[in-house]
């Protein structure tokens, strides 16, 4: 059966240095889908960059919203702006960082209905 799932419904992720919310996932009786809204801001000048994460086993794609930014990844720099997709193999490192003077608004898919068990981040 179809579902609308609304943001007011989101699950806050309280991630280091964005904000995350997830909105959709296996707790939302997805079988095999994540789905998060994430913003990250405008850095503070002297703000500690945060470190990168990685994926266990499956990909990440991430749809720019809106602002710019770039992703570093193992493989490279990787610079963003609205409208550009980045696709993020199983297991690189990586971490996208806002270069812009507003925020980042990103969507982040994964193929998977729960990510938390086969994510490291640092913190």
């Amino acid at each position: 059966m179809a579902r609308v799932l609304t943001q007011a419904e989101a699950k806050s992720m309280g991630l280091p240095g964005r904000k995350s919310l997830e909105i959709v996932s296996g707790e939302k009786g997805s079988q095999a889908v994540t789905l998060r809204l994430v913003e990250i801001p405008v850095p503070k000048p002297d703000e500690p960059l945060r470190g990168p994460h990685y994926h266990q086993g499956f990909e990440e794609c991430i749809f720019v919203m809106s602002g710019a930014g770039c992703t570093e990844a193992d493989s490279g720099k990787y610079p963003l702006k609205a409208g550009d997709t980045i696709l993020i193999p199983p297991g690189e490192r990586h971490v996208t960082r806002n270069t812009g003077n507003e925020p980042l608004v990103l969507l982040c898919f994964f193929p998977v209905a729960d990510i938390t068990k086969r994510m490291e981040e640092k913190r």
